[in-house]
């Protein structure tokens, strides 16, 4: 049988409680921060949970930052489009009047102003800048898309490649849209053919009334670019839900792995903080006196 020494009694002892302050130096640290561990050393497997979730976050961040961006193009492209639509809507107007066999030649000369004014006006759209982009220009949004040389047009838009952003892990969505098919040279010529007919002399009716058809022909051509682009719209939007409820899920999972719970770490003090002074307690009557109790 092993005998008990009182200098084993007393190292026990002393490390029994060292432990104890430890645990609840431990339980202090995580009420002060609210988090599990002050260092990776403490748990690893916790750390290297936190890295995984706070690099998901970064990542979550940036296609936040693209989405937004994305969200501003195609807002600002369909903002121009909607002007676009309205302004030829305005010009199949004067089209329909110019048809108009009673018209004297004053009217028909305003009507052709007008025209003109609306054309420049579609020039100017067409040349809309965004953030010192041109949105109508494809990949190459530092060079102005229409060109004019006095009132005539001598450049149109060229690059129309898709302009791409990438909003989620493995998903790009287009921003742009084929400005050629509204602002390219076919849509110009006719309009300016209308006008032309306006001005000629004599006057022929039966090729004013059919400028209302090529009109109409460049009001498809803005319809059909802006129901595509609010295809794409919507799918943004519903990328960007899918994206917020994502990054709510990984928030909350990165909160769960690295947060305490404040009432589970009080207790575990409390309760370590009635082991200890139970430990001095039982520590006091354990241990023998020495010389300098008896000299007190």
């Amino acid at each position: 049988m092993m005998r008990v020494t009182q200098s084993m009694l007393t190292n026990n002892t002393l490390r029994n409680l060292s432990n104890n302050y430890s645990k609840m130096s431990n339980y202090m640290d995580q009420l002060s921060s609210g988090k599990k561990i002050s260092r990776p050393s403490d748990n690893p497997t916790i750390a290297v949970k936190a890295m995984g979730y706070q690099s998901q976050l970064m990542e979550m961040e940036q296609y936040n930052r693209n989405i937004n961006e994305a969200h501003h193009w195609l807002d600002n492209t369909d903002a121009a489009l909607d002007e676009s639509t309205k302004v030829l809507q305005r010009m199949r107007e004067l089209a329909v009047w110019a048809s108009n066999d009673t018209l004297n030649e004053q009217e028909r000369k305003d009507i052709s102003v007008e025209a003109k004014a609306l054309k420049e006006q579609l020039v100017t759209i067409g040349n809309t800048k965004v953030n010192g982009k041109y949105i109508f220009n494809g990949l190459d949004p530092s060079e102005e898309p229409i060109i004019k040389n006095g009132d005539e047009i001598i450049s149109y838009p060229t690059d129309t490649k898709a302009v791409m952003f990438d909003v989620s892990a493995g998903v790009s969505l287009k921003v742009n849209v084929d400005s050629s098919e509204i602002f390219g040279k076919d849509a110009f010529d006719r309009i300016q053919g209308f006008i032309d007919e306006l001005e000629a002399s004599p006057i022929d009716q039966t090729k004013i009334a059919a400028s209302i058809s090529n009109i109409d022909e460049n009001i498809n051509d803005v319809l059909s670019v802006r129901a595509e682009l609010g295809a794409r719209m919507n799918r943004l939007d519903l990328i960007e839900n899918r994206r917020s409820s994502q990054e709510l899920l990984t928030t909350d999972m990165k909160a769960k792995n690295e947060n305490i719970d404040y009432e589970e770490i009080i207790t575990k003090f409390m309760s370590q903080e009635n082991v200890h002074r139970a430990a001095l307690a039982s520590s006091s009557k354990l241990i023998q006196q020495t010389l300098i109790d008896f000299l007190r």
